[in-house]
């Protein structure tokens, strides 16, 4: 029998990025819907993420927590579904990941926050600067169709989703080859049936709001 797999998530959060990768895995899993106001920071979640933050989940005994960590654990987990390359080939698939999840968001959220750290202190930092992230950046998503070689894997997920909340938001600078990376993923049919179900969440969480 098979474990049960949970994904825990608000709409409105970087559970997003969980159930993408869950819907590209292609295995049955439920939702338990956390609210930021209430139920994230209850003692029944703060037990499962004592940060009080989505996305997590629960495999049978197993608890994951962040979105880069539960891309990685799923491909892992779900070998069948062909979301990480073989062990000797994932340099890069790797390197990109955690990019992406360290210094990426690092130097983007510094951006977001108007915070600029002097040049002589940017090595201080695992990030650098926020031009510098962004050119790594440039460099990740030219070298290859897909950010760790000619195929899709679980990094393009965290990846992509980076990428497509930056340009949406505006976070990141508009380039085109951050526009030709995402145009590769947006159209997966996991993409759109994760965005779908959560759309869906999200629109029916905002007009209980109004009552």
């Amino acid at each position: 029998m098979a474990e049960e797999l949970v994904l825990y998530s608000n709409p409105m959060s970087r559970g997003r990025i969980a159930r993408w990768m869950l819907e590209e895995a292609g295995v049955p899993y439920s939702v338990e819907w956390l609210t930021f106001e209430g139920s994230i920071k209850a003692p029944d979640y703060l037990a499962v993420n004592p940060m009080g933050k989505v996305p997590a989940i629960r495999h049978g005994e197993t608890i994951v927590t962040e979105a880069a960590a539960i891309c990685a654990y799923m491909a892992d987990a779900f070998p069948e579904a062909g979301l990480a390359p073989p062990t000797n080939r994932r340099g890069d698939y790797y390197r990109w990941l955690f990019f992406a999840a360290g210094p990426l968001e690092t130097a983007v959220s510094l951006k977001a926050f108007g915070m600029e750290v002097p040049q002589e202190r940017q090595r201080a930092l695992g990030c650098g600067s926020y031009g510098t992230a962004l050119d790594t950046l440039s460099f990740a998503v030219t070298r290859h169709p897909y950010i760790a070689g000619d195929t899709f894997t679980a990094a393009d997920v965290y990846v992509g989703s980076h990428i497509s909340w930056g340009l949406q938001f505006g976070s990141l600078e508009d380039r085109p080859e951050f526009r030709s990376y995402w145009d590769r993923l947006k159209d997966r049919p996991a993409h759109i049936k994760a965005t779908t179900l959560d759309d869906e969440e999200m629109h029916r969480q905002l007009q209980a709001a109004k009552g």
